[in-house]
């Protein structure tokens, strides 16, 4: 039996999930450290985030338009 099991789900980056926002990737952190977002610690101490509640998120997110003058 594994100890994690969540170990299927695909983990995001800082870096990735600013790009998804477009935001710098401290923003991110701080996102984390408010309880805005959740973080998994990797063994080196690094953030990731579940690309589903960051997908959940962002669809809460107004997206701006494309091709407006």
């Amino acid at each position: 039996m594994s100890a994690h099991p969540a170990e299927s789900e695909a983990l995001l980056t800082p870096s990735e999930v600013a790009t998804l926002f477009r935001v710098d990737p401290k923003t991110v952190t701080r996102w984390a450290k408010a309880g805005k977002l959740s973080s998994i610690r990797t063994l080196g101490g690094h953030r990731r985030y579940r690309e589903s509640e960051v997908r959940e998120l962002l669809n809460g997110v107004p997206q701006p338009r494309e091709g407006k003058a």
